[in-house]
């Protein structure tokens, strides 16, 4: 049974909250830096300016993300997720994202170069490859 506003939980806040937005950039700074990605990559995988980037790096978050920052949250989560379960030596999934990959999805080139393509879609697509893989529905 779904929990209504008035009734949720006192320890999480409303997914439009700007503690859940601080938590959320948060979590995505944490793997940006397991994943070794500099600032251009950051910007690239949110779909936002280099400026915004460090403001949000340095503290200064948006009160609400918008539904394209947070979709591009959801994905970024969704493929660290699966590389841990896949692989359950962080080292090892951390690293997968810039190997070459002769997966037809990525014609020998790494997921993190398919995932700055620049569109959502790029990371959907990274995603349900990982799902696929690890024997989710796709």
């Amino acid at each position: 049974m779904a929990a209504h506003p008035q009734h949720a939980s006192p320890t999480l806040p409303a997914l439009d909250s700007p503690a859940a937005s601080a938590a959320a950039l948060r979590t995505f700074f944490n793997i940006s830096k397991a994943w070794a990605l500099t600032a251009t990559e950051e910007q690239r995988l949110l779909g936002v300016q280099r400026s915004t980037v460090y403001a949000w790096r340095a503290g200064d978050h948006p009160a609400r993300l918008d539904a394209d920052t947070l979709e591009r949250l959801s994905y970024v989560f969704g493929i660290y997720s699966a590389l841990q379960v896949l692989f359950p030596v962080a080292e090892r999934a951390d690293a997968w994202i810039r190997k070459p990959n002769t997966a037809p999805l990525f014609g020998g080139r790494s997921a993190l170069e398919r995932m700055l393509g620049g569109q959502v879609a790029d990371l959907f697509e990274v995603r349900r490859y990982l799902d696929a893989v690890r024997g989710g529905v796709s």
